[in-house]
């Protein structure tokens, strides 16, 4: 895949197998109210599990430093996923691994532009729409229109889109927002946490066609 894919919210050994190469697996820790959260202990059992050629990546809202060092040192993970405040005290390749997600303002609504943080702070960014997408799955569909002017603001900078993404949308969704990589949750689950093997195989058979130029 050229297109960086990250299924998110992962709960178990099948749905980890699935992370295709070149990807990434997603660990929600510290995510209260979200079916898919994970205790650092059994998000270090699933990530010995993570396919060799993929990424892995803890998804936390607001954590606290302790917790974010925990992440890295305890449980192996490659980057963590912000929601929230990104907590001070953080060591220099620590803060070089995180991924802020941006909160933009669902499709049909009205409301400001999030403040995009500096290329030398981070250099992977996420969008997602606002609420609570942690504990929802990324249900809701962002601003396309808005996300597309952060890309274009963005050049050469690694943005990773989510939120209502699935099989039937990715592809209209890349060609409006452009990003680098997608993310998907409830687009590509059978029950909280546990990836539906059909829907995961239909989501990347829409992105070949993409990259391929299919219809």
């Amino acid at each position: 895949m050229k297109t960086f894919v990250k299924f998110s919210g992962l709960i178990d050994s099948a749905s980890v197998r699935l992370v295709p190469d070149g990807g990434a697996a997603g660990f929600l820790v510290g995510v209260a109210g979200s079916p898919r959260n994970l205790e650092p202990a059994r998000a270090a059992e699933l990530v010995a599990e993570v396919p060799a050629g993929a990424e892995v990546w803890a998804v936390a809202r607001s954590p606290s430093a302790e917790l974010v060092h925990q992440l890295f040192d305890e449980v192996g993970v490659d980057r963590v996923q912000v929601f929230g405040v990104v907590p001070e005290g953080l060591e220099f390749l620590e803060m070089h691994h995180l991924v802020p997600s941006l909160a933009v303002p669902l499709s049909g609504t009205e409301g400001p532009e999030p403040k995009v943080p500096p290329a030398e702070d981070f250099s992977r960014l996420h969008l997602d729409a606002a609420g609570d997408p942690a504990v929802d799955g990324s249900a809701h569909r962002p601003d396309w229109e808005m996300c597309a002017r952060i890309v274009d603001a963005q050049p050469g900078r690694k943005l990773t889109l989510a939120g209502g993404l699935t099989s039937e949308n990715v592809a209209e969704a890349i060609a409006a927002v452009r990003p680098w990589g997608v993310d998907v949750t409830l687009g590509v689950e059978g029950s909280p946490g546990r990836s539906d093997p059909a829907k995961v195989a239909a989501f990347l058979a829409a992105l070949q066609r993409v990259e391929t130029g299919g219809a």
